[in-house]
């Protein structure tokens, strides 16, 4: 299945923000004039999208382990421990994309509008610094004046 295609708890969020379906979002983000941030966000939304769906999977073969119906001579704690620790591994990925994909919600510029580009000034190679800058050191600057032992 295709990742546009699996849910995630972001759906909603992106379908406020951007004001059409996820799928839609999809679409538009190929265009040659989509926005940066809508591209970012839907790399994190598919990332989330993977991570959830791996918590689900180590989730539901926990829940099928320990249901009541099981034999207990098949329960066995390495591979309970095993699990633990994978689906103590996705919720950190779930966690870490859920959080930047709100900060990038929250920083990003309003839909529409196009971010600035932001122009620095930076010296030209001619660029000199004034005479009493680039005039050496006198002799003996920076040397200790005090007495070595």
């Amino acid at each position: 299945m295709s990742v546009r295609l699996k849910p995630s708890s972001a759906d909603d969020l992106l379908h406020q923000v951007f004001g059409v379906p996820v799928g839609d979002l999809y679409t538009a983000a190929v265009h040659p004039d989509a926005s940066p941030a809508l591209s970012r966000a839907l790399e994190l939304r598919s990332f989330l999208a993977l991570a959830e769906e791996q918590v689900a999977r180590v989730r539901d073969r926990v829940h099928e382990a320990m249901a009541a119906d099981r034999d207990m001579d098949e329960l066995s704690a390495e591979d309970l421990r095993m699990d633990a620790q994978w689906l103590d591994a996705a919720l950190d990925a779930r966690d870490g994309y859920r959080a930047a994909l709100d900060d990038l919600l929250r920083t990003m510029p309003p839909p529409g509008q196009r971010a600035r580009a932001v122009r620095t000034v930076q010296p030209t190679r001619g660029h000199r610094l004034p005479s009493a800058v680039a005039s050496p050191a006198p002799q003996g600057a920076g040397e200790a004046t005090g007495r070595r032992l």
